[in-house]
């Protein structure tokens, strides 16, 4: 019995959001610690991010997007990086930008608003590009 495609989008949407919630937490503490102690906005993102990326590739290799049309290997992770580091430049450039404007806080308060839109560009690329065989 093959799944409706309405279903495993719902699926996947749900476990897209459930990997990246966990994600957006681990990176958005990373950067708020750093920051705090005075590693610059942009690196500190950088790290964030990368502490993120390393549970979200995996995660929703095995689970959200797994299928018989799907893999988790060296080609999906490239493509992962690929992606992550297009996503992470907008990101980074946002929450420096911020900083720079209206200072650190600020920067803190808008990174996961940054970040979750940026997710949506991620899930798009991931469904349909990143983890196809």
């Amino acid at each position: 019995m093959r799944r409706s495609p309405r279903r495993t989008l719902a699926r996947q949407g749900g476990s897209y959001i459930a990997v990246g919630a966990v994600q957006l937490l681990v990176d958005w503490a990373v950067f708020v610690a750093l920051s705090a102690s005075g590693v610059l906005v942009e690196p500190a993102n950088i790290v964030g991010r990368i502490s993120g990326a390393a549970i979200g590739f995996w995660a929703n290799g095995r689970f959200t997007f797994a299928g018989e049309d799907t893999a988790l290997g060296r080609r999906q992770f490239v493509r992962f990086v690929m992606m992550w580091l297009a996503t992470t430049a907008i990101s980074t450039w946002a929450v420096g930008h911020i900083d720079d404007t209206v200072g650190l806080r600020w920067a803190w308060l808008a990174k996961p608003a940054i970040d979750i839109a940026v997710s949506a560009i991620g899930f798009v690329l991931s469904r349909h590009w990143v983890y196809r065989r």
